[in-house]
């Protein structure tokens, strides 16, 4: 069920051109990268390497709320690596796989996993994405 937006907190704008071997920006001139498909050692950066960042952005963020309801202090040098895997599937269909490593040095392991599993019901990256894509969250 899609969930419609009664309060808009803010709205991206970008341009793309030439798919994977072409450019993207965004209207305030904060991101111009050049794009290259994954692997062809061609520079640029590709639509994988830009979502792994943006969904490890976000799942920080939705640990930081998460971390003041569960009254837990996030550490400082909370790190959220992602690998993006680009694949095919048996229909031989084009598919996304994302694994987090989610590093909260100094928590147990019961506060990392309240975190990590509050985090991801509330990152709207792991809504948009949840039954859709295969995404694995290990903790360090």
């Amino acid at each position: 069920m899609t969930q419609q937006l009664e309060h808009i907190l803010y709205t991206a704008y970008t341009h793309t051109t030439g798919g994977r071997e072409g450019t993207g920006s965004s209207s305030d001139g904060a991101l111009a990268v050049k794009l290259s498909t994954p692997g062809s050692n061609k520079p640029g950066t590709n639509p994988e390497q830009l979502f792994g960042v943006g969904y490890s952005a976000c799942f920080i963020g939705a640990m930081q709320l998460a971390a003041r309801k569960l009254d837990i202090r996030l550490p400082e040098n909370t790190a959220v690596n992602a690998d993006v895997s680009l694949g095919k599937t048996s229909a031989d269909a084009y598919a996304l796989a994302v694994t987090l490593h989610i590093d909260l040095p100094g928590l147990d392991a019961d506060q990392k996993q309240q975190l990590v599993q509050t985090a991801h019901q509330t990152c709207p990256y792991s809504a948009a994405i949840r039954g859709n894509i295969e995404v694995t969250l290990l903790t360090a």
